[in-house]
């Protein structure tokens, strides 16, 4: 079969892609413009878009994701600016099938 020693690669310290990229990075604060909607299963999670404050990309208005309390004027710390999250197909709520 094959020899019983295992071989070590080069570069695979932890098994987290990019993880070090984000370490090296700080915290980006970005203001909340407004609320989309709710999502998740039980809609314990709110959409907003919110204008990035600082950094490279800063001015650019983008969707997140917020678990918590959040509203209008609110200022978000995101440790990343590059992932944008999926907007909300509809506004549905229960029964609206029937």
């Amino acid at each position: 079969m094959g020899s019983k020693t295992q071989k070590i690669r080069q570069g695979q310290g932890s098994g987290f892609k990019g993880a070090a990229g984000l370490l090296l990075e700080t915290a980006v604060p970005a203001i909340v413009e407004g609320i989309v909607g709710r999502t998740g299963a039980r809609g314990e999670v709110t959409q907003v878009r919110c204008r990035v404050l600082q950094g490279r990309d800063k001015g650019k208005v983008m969707r997140r994701n917020v678990k918590g309390p959040v509203r209008k004027k609110d200022v978000l710390m995101l440790r990343e600016t590059q992932i944008e999250a999926r907007r909300i197909k509809t506004k549905v709520s229960k029964g609206v099938f029937s």
